[in-house]
């Protein structure tokens, strides 16, 4: 069964809507592990700060059913699609990884942030730290470590109210 890498944030009721988000994920895939939650401020734009964490799963769904599935849940938390790509976002679900697939279609993968953004690697390299990032051939412990945009890009974690046990 195919492991995926999900990332998971929201800057609009930030708590409630990660808490929303992964007991919806939780209904679809199975063996869900998560990161920390981290708080950071918004990249591209002026808004609230964010919540992100990254999340692994199993799953005998497709690429195409699995990125179904993450838009589905983002409508029902609110989300409304198109306008700009950095703006507040009441939940935002992206597949990271599925696997070791790399592709363009139906989505790209690996996703282009894994590399771009702290709030995706750093708690991506929490949670799968040996795992080889299929392009790169580097660990994602190695590539956090090799990161260079720690300062511009902070984050931290935070104590984070599951409101259920976890």
């Amino acid at each position: 069964m195919p492991t995926i890498y999900i990332s998971i944030g929201s800057n609009q009721d930030a708590e409630r809507q990660v808490r929303y988000g992964l007991k919806q994920l939780s209904y679809f895939f199975s063996d869900l592990h998560v990161s920390h939650v981290y708080e950071s401020e918004a990249v591209g734009f002026e808004g609230d700060n964010f919540l992100n964490l990254v999340a692994s799963a199993r799953t005998q769904m497709t690429i195409s059913q699995v990125d179904h599935a993450f838009k589905r849940i983002e409508k029902q938390a609110g989300r409304v699609r198109g306008g700009e790509k950095f703006s507040n976002r009441t939940l935002d679900i992206d597949l990271l990884l599925y696997d070791d697939i790399v592709c363009e279609k139906p989505i790209r993968l690996p996703r282009d942030e894994v590399l771009y953004h702290a709030f995706v690697l750093q708690p991506l390299a929490e949670i799968a730290p040996n795992l080889v990032h299929p392009v790169e051939g580097k660990t994602y412990e190695t590539l956090w470590q090799a990161f260079r945009k720690k300062e511009e890009q902070k984050l931290w974690a935070i104590d984070f109210d599951w409101g259920n046990g976890n």
